[in-house]
């Protein structure tokens, strides 16, 4: 019984829901255990970074999965395509979408592999666009639960 009361509980706490719901979207579209990685957002004077680690190096299967899918990812968002975003969040109106995609010739986005996965370093000079990519990758730090700071860095 006390796990019962336990459970409806946790289904009852304002945002768990929609936090799981986005969870299992964001499994489905991405490929990969979102249990078993660690998404990162930062900004930099030029731009950003979105990075994605697994937890245990030994999980070749999520990191080969966090590799193809930043790839691609990569490629989409260079084409001005942030339906993958729009479909984990379940909205049409992540803060940035806009501007990134109507400026696409004005972002550069660069996919690496890193020991544990991989990451896009976004670069861009416009102000503008830089003000819209700022404003998303803060909008996926509050959406995700990173605990990444939100605030300018520098670039590593």
């Amino acid at each position: 019984m006390r796990i019962l009361w336990t459970a409806l509980l946790v289904l009852m706490t304002p945002g768990w829901n929609q936090h799981q719901g986005m969870n299992d979207r964001r499994a489905m579209a991405m490929g990969f255990d979102q249990e078993n990685t660690a998404h990162h957002f930062l900004l930099f004077p030029d731009g950003g970074a979105i990075a994605v680690a697994v937890k245990d190096t030994r999980d070749t299967t999520d990191c080969d999965a966090i590799r193809t899918h930043l790839a691609h990812a990569a490629m989409m968002f260079g084409n001005g395509d942030f339906d993958v975003p729009m479909l984990v969040h379940d909205t049409k109106d992540i803060p940035g979408v806009a501007v990134l995609a109507a400026r696409k010739e004005a972002v550069t986005y660069r996919y690496g592999d890193t020991p544990g996965g991989g990451r896009i370093d976004i670069i861009t000079a416009d102000p503008q666009t830089l003000e819209a990519l700022h404003a998303f990758l803060r909008f996926q730090i509050r959406e995700h639960r990173t605990g990444d700071p939100g605030t300018i860095t520098q670039r590593e």
